[in-house]
């Protein structure tokens, strides 16, 4: 387990307001990475995405 995992794992255990949003807060970050991600890929910059 990483550094960051074991930070995570603990601070949800002791940190209330922390593990409720987590999910939620992480799956928004995820898709965030994949659609930078698929951006890059196409060599598109974000102006040209916002505008298409």
């Amino acid at each position: 387990m990483s550094d960051l995992q074991q930070y995570i794992t603990k601070r949800r255990k002791t940190d209330a307001a922390f593990d409720e949003g987590f999910d939620e807060g992480y799956q928004a970050f995820k898709v965030g990475a994949l659609l930078r991600q698929a951006r890059e890929a196409s060599g598109l910059t974000q102006q040209e995405v916002a505008t298409k």
